[in-house]
């Protein structure tokens, strides 16, 4: 399997490899990181976030032009939301393989703490292997260290492990098996 990882011009840059080696170790799938030419729909001024699952509609369009079958993850730097919710690290759709995960929460910075490159690869790796699990047909986890754990904090994102729990590991093979 391969999935390709979009890298938004606004997101952070240098940190794509790093981003796209670790994806892939934890996933055990291919990935290639490249610009994303996906056009960034669904700003709400008022709340000044970018609507994730409008975001979702435009990779799903683009995909379909684009005859791309594999699952496609984006990873923008604007602020998400989800109805129903405040904010969302990130976002999935496991349907048409689509997948969207905002830096804007990620970084230290916006929690008035020190930049560290190495925080901020390692939030987008776990939660960039979160939603992909979701593409591959993973559910949420009740394991708070399983990368499929569904965290409402950064705390909670910082305590996770970049891997499977050993029940969500079996589900995944499970799943990879019909492949």
């Amino acid at each position: 399997m391969h999935v390709h990882i979009f890298w938004d011009a606004l997101s952070p840059s240098g940190l794509q490899m790093p981003v796209s080696r670790i994806i892939s170790s934890v996933l055990g799938v291919r990935t290639t990181v490249s610009e994303n030419h996906v056009r960034l729909m669904g700003y709400n001024n008022a709340r000044h976030q970018v609507d994730a699952q409008a975001l979702l509609d435009s990779v799903q369009a683009y995909k379909h032009r684009h005859g791309i079958d594999e699952p496609v993850l984006l990873v923008v730097n604007q602020d998400l939301f989800r109805n129903g919710n405040d904010f969302v690290f990130g976002l999935a759709r496991e349907q048409v393989g689509a997948a969207v995960v905002s830096t804007a929460r990620l970084g230290n910075e916006y929690y008035g703490r020190e930049h560290q490159d190495d925080d901020l690869i390692d939030r987008i790796t776990k939660e960039g292997s979160h939603e992909i699990g979701h593409l591959l047909g993973l559910g949420h986890c009740e394991n708070p260290e399983c990368i499929m754990f569904r965290p409402n904090t950064l705390d909670e994102l910082d305590c996770k492990k970049k891997m499977f729990c050993p029940d969500c590991a079996k589900l995944l093979d499970e799943i990879s098996a019909g492949f």
